[in-house]
């Protein structure tokens, strides 16, 4: 398995005692296939199997063991790319439509979170969004304008106001509501444990897919390193940060690197307003948010190479940049990292996700959330496939998928 992450991990250590599957030894029929355990995988799973389809998850390691240990667990509506800069680049209505099934897709995080009796940590939060530097201020006023015409709840404040309820001013900042947080690794294990004993969806780790082929009535075959056969009428690959994964597929991502730290617990949290999360127009850009006992999370400094730091010094001077960023919006904070980790994570040529079934290889399908909204990306695209492999119309397909001009190979 590619090395996704070096350091010390944080939230493996809020469930020590998460629940095992064994591996796959015998053949197996099913209507789909899910390969990856990750965040993408197990929403997907779990909405395929909701819906009445026999369905296996088939993990290569251990479920939740890989880029799901490093997600910061911000779940947000706006993305990487302004709605002003999507609205260029696809059209005002594709690029609205697009950030509307986003927020569709966090309350459907929510309407999944309170199902379960394990507390995922997922609460409601609103996210300040700020300018870096005076010159950012007319992009951002732009954003907020296009983001209020659509419909979306947002405000615009001013220096004064950020100042009025945080220990810091910036140039201006557009809040939005509607946004969360959740623990990853939690709600990942959740939502596995409950698809298995609602939905009887089979999960199967320590099972690695050795090879994939296709009959000629279109049924697939999922050979595992045991010899098992896996036979299912479709297959979703939801493989994360792995594209070497992708078989017949026409992908090119870029591959980068990100750093995160995670504090002590804050015996003082009053200065930070309504637990918001925070982030900034820079590029690339910091952003923090609060774990619900009171810790600082916090990341940045993406740089564009897939290799994990795995030297300590390396990682460290990173980890003290971002504590140091913490210092400078919460003066009273304790900000030395007790977790700082260094991790692998992938954007696409256009911003977007790769959701949908590969141009070339009919009911093979993709679910892959590159880029900072990973986990909202994922529940869009499990409600996505939901729709395709059921033969539905879902008018985001041609936005996300893997089709779109900006995806072909030259």
């Amino acid at each position: 398995m590619k090395n996704l992450h070096e350091g010390r991990l944080y939230w493996q250590e809020t469930l020590p005692h998460s629940k095992t599957y064994p591996s796959l030894q015998q053949s197996v029929q099913a209507d789909v296939a899910v390969v990856g355990g990750g965040m993408s995988g197990a929403i997907c799973s779990y909405v395929l199997a909701q819906n009445g389809l026999r369905t296996v998850l088939l993990e290569r390691e251990k479920v939740a063991g890989g880029s799901s240990l490093a997600n910061t667990g911000l779940l947000q509506f706006c993305n990487d790319v302004m709605l002003t800069d999507l609205i260029a680049q696809i059209g005002e209505r594709q690029a609205v439509l697009f950030y509307k099934a986003c927020e569709t897709a966090v309350k459907e995080l929510e309407r999944v979170a309170c199902k379960f009796s394990v507390d995922t940590e997922f609460k409601r939060r609103s996210s300040l969004y700020y300018a870096s530097s005076e010159q950012d201020v007319p992009k951002l006023k732009e954003e907020y304008a296009n983001l209020h015409a659509n419909g979306f709840d947002v405000e615009y404040w001013e220096p004064e106001r950020i100042g009025s309820h945080f220990p810091f001013r910036k140039p201006g900042a557009v809040v939005t509501h509607g946004d969360a947080q959740v623990n990853p690794y939690r709600f990942v294990h959740a939502v596995v444990d409950a698809a298995a004993a609602k939905f009887g969806l089979g999960v199967y780790e320590d099972t690695d897919i050795t090879g994939h082929e296709t009959d000629e009535q279109g049924l697939h075959a999922l050979r595992t390193a045991t010899g098992a056969i896996v036979s299912a009428r479709h297959v979703v690959y939801a493989v994360g940060y792995e594209p070497e994964e992708l078989r017949g597929q026409l992908i090119r991502s870029e591959m980068n690197r990100t750093s995160v730290i995670v504090t002590e617990p804050q015996p003082d949290l009053t200065p930070w307003h309504g637990h918001y999360l925070i982030w900034e127009t820079a590029r690339p850009y910091f952003y923090t948010r609060l774990a619900n006992d009171g810790r600082v999370i916090a990341g940045g400094y993406d740089e564009p190479n897939g290799h994990p730091l795995a030297g300590r010094g390396a990682r460290e001077k990173l980890a003290n940049k971002l504590a140091e960023r913490v210092k400078e919006l919460f003066p009273s904070f304790s900000v030395q990292p007790e977790y700082e980790w260094n991790a692998t994570f992938a954007v696409s040529r256009d911003n977007l996700p790769f959701i949908g079934e590969d141009p070339k290889w009919p009911r093979v399908y993709y679910c892959l959330g590159y880029g900072g909204n990973g986990t909202v990306y994922s529940m869009m695209g499990s409600l996505l496939l939901r729709d395709l492999i059921n033969g539905r119309d879902n008018p985001i397909s041609p936005i996300v998928g893997l089709g779109r001009r900006s995806l072909q190979n030259a």
